[in-house]
């Protein structure tokens, strides 16, 4: 046998010298993430559904879900265990996960279940209105790093979530007034739309931005005249382009608002807050002067509210008469339709907890993605936001130079 043909014969059976082939390492690291349910007065929602459990688990992350978790929304303890999560009835268990993630803001009751040896992670909103200071220094003393998910932006450098809730309020909003004008309710037995021969219904909204343009969009989708206040001209110019027609804008001036509300059937109140509070531009004496039936949904009130005579209700006696006029003042308004409002909120964090797992946790995800980074108020219990340092009068530091260590 000629040497060539040796030579060939060895190599095909595998004999000759082989160059080396190493294993790469994954590049993903396993989650264990944990449920916890809701304890906040009135929060429905639920931070993931079955769907996205089902999804984690299959990825190689391990999901434990306290029992009942999902029974506002209505989701079974069976549906989160066949989607492959543990089901424990005690919430120390639950706080036992490497990740934690809620809708509302922790209690310091729940606070205090962290483990400050484990460098846990906390995903939940951030309510500086409603978070207490003792709860902010028990999440430093626990050394718990602390993202606010409605603060997280993505690569269009929109806050998804933010977002998500926004549009369910706005079109949640005008369903809700739509009932509300109608005889059984204590309205004055208006149609929304009207029918041809009867005028519709005059819809004023205060606030152009997420839940002012998508409660436009439902009222105009219904057929009703839509007037749009706001205090920032380039704000009514970017919903009238997203909207694709044209109705009536205007600057917040006194005068002219006060002669809208005199012909409105209903006002929505969607103003953001400024300084951490929503400017209250209708006074008491507008609202009386307002049609006796007509109805005020206050999609503000979570900061305060845009009426004078807003009151905070609650979901189970949501209605309220001052002057004739009917007001819904309930705060957070998406869990009145929470399963919804627990898809949407699913489908941001399921991918955002996926790229945590593959992109190699948490340290590098703040390093690749600054609208993640956006969300991360608390660094290994050391404080790393100037609005809350300086609002609870604690030592912050600056998240970049942490981050320079790293």
């Amino acid at each position: 046998m000629k040497s060539s043909d040796l030579i060939k014969h060895l190599t095909e059976s595998g004999l000759m010298p082989q160059e080396e082939t190493l294993e790469l390492p994954r590049s993903e690291k396993n989650l264990f993430i944990g449920i916890p349910r809701e304890t906040a007065l009135q929060e429905n929602r639920v931070a993931l559904v079955p769907d996205s459990v089902g999804l984690l688990v299959n990825n190689g992350h391990r999901v434990i879900v306290e029992s009942k978790a999902g029974g506002p929304a209505n989701f079974t303890d069976k549906d989160y265990s066949e989607a492959g999560a543990e089901i424990v009835s005690d919430a120390k268990d639950v706080y036992r996960a490497n990740i934690i993630i809620k809708v509302a803001p922790p209690t310091l009751e729940e606070v205090a279940m962290f483990d400050p040896m484990q460098k846990q992670i906390l995903f939940s909103a951030l309510q500086i209105t409603s978070q207490p200071k003792d709860c902010m220094k028990q999440l430093m003393k626990q050394k718990v790093t602390c993202v606010a998910y409605d603060f997280i932006k993505d690569r269009d450098g929109v806050y998804p979530i933010v977002r998500s809730m926004s549009e369910i309020a706005g079109n949640t909003s005008i369903l809700i007034a739509a009932e509300c004008l109608s005889n059984v309710n204590g309205g004055h037995g208006v149609m929304m739309g009207g029918i041809p021969g009867v005028k519709p219904a005059e819809v004023v909204i205060l606030g152009a931005g997420g839940v002012g343009e998508f409660a436009a969009r439902s009222a105009l989708g219904l057929g009703a005249n839509v007037k749009l206040f706001d205090d920032e001209s380039h704000k009514l110019r970017r919903t009238l382009n997203n909207l694709g027609q044209r109705i009536y804008t205007s600057i917040l001036q006194p005068k002219l608002l006060k002669k809208a509300l005199k012909n409105a059937d209903v006002v929505i109140g969607a103003l953001r807050p400024k300084n951490g509070r929503t400017p209250c531009v209708v006074t008491e004496e507008m609202v009386s002067e307002m049609k006796y039936g007509s109805v005020i949904i206050d999609v503000s009130i979570d900061t305060g509210g845009c009426f004078e005579t807003s009151e905070v209700s609650s979901h189970e006696k949501p209605l309220y008469k001052k002057y004739g006029v009917t007001h819904y003042c309930v705060p957070n308004i998406a869990s009145r339709v929470s399963r919804t409002a627990s898809y949407a909120l699913s489908n941001v964090f399921t991918p955002l907890l996926l790229e945590l797992g593959e992109g190699g946790g948490l340290e590098r995800m703040m390093h690749a993605e600054p609208g993640f980074k956006n969300g991360v108020y608390m660094y290994k219990g050391i404080l790393t936001s100037r609005v809350l340092g300086e609002t609870f009068d604690l030592p912050y530091k600056d998240i970049d130079l942490l981050m320079a260590a790293i």
